[in-house]
């Protein structure tokens, strides 16, 4: 089984910025602060289940994954791990920027790029390549989790030598704001979601920085413990 606590890089957008708190509201959780936050009016006069509509992606907290959740590999630290994170950030490189949208994706609602950046591919890659030697070795059980027979044989590979599937060429930024939705569903959602982010008049959104979110056992939300801007 998965050890813990478990680790993950992810992009947030910063704790006091709208999109965070955009965020924070659809999913009745901040990541920032560990605290429940009320949903918005809007969300349950759409749907008066939306407490479960958002149960998967509440206890991720609002993110981009950039390095999927892990556990330590032995002998690794925590403290060392935040010391990596801030060694990634200094590092100088392109900061990438997103045209942002919400869109369906996969049977799910996210905030999407409108179209693919080059710049946040390579910076999700350099993640997982960079973070790696800190991934505990995939365990059978968790490999059967992600119900292999149903990837492809690319993603296969990436899963057992990345521990993720979705990475690499694989890879499709989003921040995720609800479960899976059958179409009858998503269209009153995805209407209400798109008419909630107008609002916020975000034409583009630079993914400028890292954060290290951790979960301590497998009942709790993964929380942010810290943050890094990316060195442009």
């Amino acid at each position: 089984m998965t050890g813990f606590p478990r680790y993950a890089i992810y992009f947030a957008a910063g704790s006091n910025s709208a999109l965070s708190r955009f965020g924070a509201e659809l999913l009745g959780y901040d990541a920032y602060t560990g605290q429940e936050v009320p949903f918005p009016a809007d969300a349950l006069r759409i749907a008066p289940d939306w407490r479960d509509i958002t149960a998967d992606p509440r206890k991720y907290g609002f993110h981009g994954t950039l390095k999927a959740p892990m556990a330590l590999a032995a002998g690794r630290t925590e403290a060392e791990l935040m010391a990596a994170c801030a060694q990634f950030a200094g590092k100088a490189r392109p900061i990438p920027s997103i045209r942002p949208v919400v869109d369906a994706i996969s049977g799910f609602i996210a905030v999407i790029p409108a179209e693919s950046v080059d710049t946040l591919q390579q910076l999700a890659a350099d993640c997982v390549l960079g973070f790696d030697s800190f991934r505990a070795v995939l365990t059978a059980e968790d490999r059967a989790r992600r119900k292999p027979e149903k990837l492809s044989e690319r993603q296969r590979d990436y899963l057992d030598r990345w521990g993720y599937p979705y990475v690499m060429e694989e890879f499709r930024f989003h921040m995720t704001l609800t479960g899976r939705l059958d179409a009858e569903r998503r269209g009153p959602v995805l209407e209400m979601l798109r008419g909630r982010f107008e609002s916020l008049k975000l034409d583009t959104l630079a993914t400028d920085r890292i954060a290290l979110f951790r979960q301590d056992d497998a009942k709790a939300r993964f929380r942010i413990i810290g943050e890094w801007k990316l060195t442009g």
